[in-house]
């Protein structure tokens, strides 16, 4: 399968990082993300790095995949020795983890403790399909350390899913939401999804009323993007779908926020909700706020200290390299201080506690009075928030920041 992640530097074959990238190391929250590419079926909308078992071919399977995992765990220890601070969040993405295994994801999650420790109280979250887990899985996934649970449960709407090319019962999400709670997770979470072609708004708000209903911790709600390569994007260009409409959009947004503002839930990231301050998922907060995380499995990014790097994205591939005590990462890039000034105004800015002030060089600080008359920003001490208006014109905003 041809790549087609981006070129950047050579890594070399131990994966060794620059000493610049260790000096902080333990300085900042350090977070795992591990990579799970497998999937029942493929739907038409995704362009995640994710196979199904036809796709895969030789050289991989998903029951050798929590070794090999644990291989390039045992490189990271390596590369970041004692530097390395405890792990604060773990975070199982796909793809679908729950379809591992039993007990590969715990096995994963120990292999991480052995190599780096736990923070006394970690964030472990996975993704799941609803269709994957049972009360039976779903309890042995706590008593292996997992503590909080993601629901990929995007419309309560048959024929939003159809769409979608999901292949989960709605009817099912509220027994398995409730074996959640019955296993003990301190956190659950819904992932939704809004703008999917043929969703009209009343879709869009049985959606939500069904969400709030399942009196989730956190809520996240995309906007759904039309990829290029995917089915989805295929149908729109030959006519077969209508893509989706930006003004719509927009309307659903702005439903999300009072519907789940009338629930209790707050957002704190443009695109997610939730219930208190700790139930905000920490592990994307990492993300958000540059700080450290190792991404573990075909086609994971991680960064270390402005460094960013990415693995092969084929999982035959990434066991091979790793088979052959070679480092699975594809290329690099050392980051330069004003393109960390940059990411830090553009992903800061999404958040609700907004972005501090003295981020801004003087072309983006002389752009905050008009973007405080247009009523895109607010000015909260040495904090720039956007409002609701700018919200949905965050991309407009970060552009007046960053001329």
């Amino acid at each position: 399968m041809p790549s087609t992640l981006p070129d950047g530097e050579p890594v070399p074959d131990d994966g060794a990082l620059p000493a610049s990238a260790l000096a902080t190391l333990a300085d900042e929250p350090f977070g795992v993300y591990v990579h799970v590419p497998f999937c029942a079926t493929r739907c038409g909308y995704c362009d995640f790095n994710t196979y199904t078992a036809t796709e895969l071919g030789s050289g991989a399977s998903r029951d050798s995949y929590a070794d090999t995992v644990a291989a390039e765990i045992g490189l990271a220890g390596r590369v970041l020795g004692s530097a390395a601070p405890a792990v604060s969040t773990v975070f199982f993405g796909g793809g679908t983890p729950t379809l591992l295994p039993d007990g590969a994801l715990p096995r994963i999650l120990e292999r991480i403790d052995d190599t780096f420790g736990l923070v006394d109280d970690p964030e472990v979250t996975t993704e799941a399909n609803p269709d994957s887990v049972d009360a039976a899985s779903l309890a042995r996934l706590r008593k292996g350390g997992i503590n909080r649970i993601s629901f990929g449960v995007q419309s309560a709407v048959p024929h939003v899913l159809a769409t979608l090319d999901r292949t989960h019962d709605a009817a099912r999400v509220p027994h398995v939401v409730s074996a959640a709670r019955d296993a003990g997770f301190d956190q659950l979470s819904v992932d939704l999804i809004y703008g999917t072609p043929g969703e009209s708004l009343s879709d869009w708000q049985t959606s939500l009323d069904y969400a709030v209903r399942l009196a989730p911790d956190h809520i996240s709600a995309y906007a759904l993007i039309v990829e290029e390569g995917t089915a989805l994007a295929r149908q729109v260009a030959r006519g077969a779908v209508a893509a989706p409409d930006d003004d719509t959009m927009a309307d659903m947004y702005l439903l999300a926020e009072q519907v789940l503002n009338a629930a209790g839930l707050r957002w704190y990231e443009l695109s997610n909700w939730a219930r208190t301050p700790a139930a905000r998922c920490r592990h994307n907060e990492l993300y958000w706020t540059g700080a450290n995380w190792w991404g573990f499995g075909p086609g994971a990014h991680s960064h270390i200290g402005g460094v960013r790097w990415w693995n092969v994205k084929h999982p035959a591939a990434y066991a091979g390299r790793l088979a052959g005590d070679r480092t699975p990462a594809y290329a690099r890039e050392v980051l330069e201080d004003e393109t960390r000034r940059i990411e830090q105004v553009l992903l800061e800015s999404r958040l609700a506690d907004g972005l501090a002030l003295n981020v801004l060089d003087d072309g983006g600080a002389a752009a905050v009075e008009g973007l405080v008359a247009d009523a895109l920003v607010e000015v909260r001490g040495t904090r720039l928030v956007l409002t609701p208006r700018g919200r949905l014109l965050a991309d407009a905003v970060v552009h007046r920041l960053t001329p």
